[in-house]
């Protein structure tokens, strides 16, 4: 998709939802490479109570990268992400106990 400095002002304060119709929040930059005329990313704000809100904590947005952007119209789409614990599960510590 050929983006212009007309789409470019356009694309600013879209709502962004997940492929799964889930509110991420409004376009608020994006990161153009100018050596290759392309975008890179997009800046999504996190709306308070937003999906992205809740994932990146107290954090003001998140940059998206171009390919994980599945339609650009009315609203952009974005592919759904599940956020990770980054929490290790405990294992037992082995027995210094046991008989060999």
């Amino acid at each position: 998709m050929a983006i212009n400095v007309k789409s470019f002002s356009e694309l600013i304060e879209k709502d962004v939802f997940t492929t799964k119709g889930v509110y991420s929040g409004k376009i608020s930059d994006m990161v153009v490479d100018l050596d290759k005329f392309r975008v890179q990313s997009i800046v999504v704000d996190a709306i308070k109570g937003s999906f992205m809100a809740g994932i990146i904590g107290n954090k003001r947005g998140i940059t998206v990268p171009y390919q994980m952007i599945q339609s650009i119209g009315d609203v952009v789409i974005i592919k759904h992400v599940t956020p990770v614990s980054m929490d290790e599960p405990e294992t037992p510590a082995p027995d210094d106990d046991e008989e060999e």
